[in-house]
């Protein structure tokens, strides 16, 4: 029986789309392309988000290498507050969950700067019991060791759990560990699937 849902947060409560900002903002596709490739693509893009590294020391190297300005990549650091925003629909389930009396915890991959702003800046974060996040834990999802550490911290049972990511990769990392799974693939409306994997009325 699932007592517990465990959401990533990237694309599944707040949405993370750097290529859709650039493109809203009309950054020229060269421009666009070299962004993602060199900047939240990069090896110290991952390292940022296990927490081995800070956002002044990335922004250090990628410009030690790249052709974009420092001021330039730094300005794409600044951004990624207003990449990010709520994904409303997903949000609104949360409260639903807790009147039906289930925990409800996250487990992400973020960096430490941002996640500090987001949880200071968005009021569906009340709703949970506790998580964790990959710069907190320094592993991030895939890796094995970050489930075992939010089950280990909340004292869970895998097999009463549900997690929700994007990418199906992470689902079954989860699955590894004992979970049950489900991957939203960037869905704007998960309350179907979550209903359907809780044996829950959608009436």
């Amino acid at each position: 029986m699932i007592k517990n849902v465990v959401f990533d947060l990237g694309n599944v409560l707040l949405s993370f789309v750097p290529s859709e900002y650039l493109d809203k903002k009309n950054y020229p596709e060269n421009i666009k392309t070299k962004i993602l490739s060199e900047i939240f693509n990069s090896e110290e893009w991952q390292m940022l988000d296990r927490g081995e590294i800070t956002s002044d020391e990335v922004i250090d190297i990628i410009s030690s290498r790249s052709t974009l300005k420092r001021e330039e990549i730094a300005h794409i650091f600044n951004l990624r507050t207003d990449i990010l925003y709520p994904l409303d629909n997903n949000i609104k389930f949360l409260p639903l969950l807790k009147k039906k009396g289930y925990k409800l915890y996250f487990l992400s991959n973020f960096p430490m700067d941002i996640f500090e702003e987001v949880t200071s800046g968005y009021y569906f974060f009340k709703y949970f019991d506790g998580g964790v996040i990959s710069a907190h834990a320094k592993f991030s999802k895939p890796d094995s060791r970050i489930y075992k550490i939010l089950i280990e911290k909340y004292s869970l049972i895998p097999e009463e759990c549900l997690f929700i990511d994007d990418l199906e990769i992470n689902v079954k990392a989860a699955k590894t560990a004992g979970m049950i799974g489900i991957t939203t693939f960037g869905s704007l409306d998960i309350s179907k699937e979550i209903e359907k994997a809780l044996g829950l009325s959608s009436k």
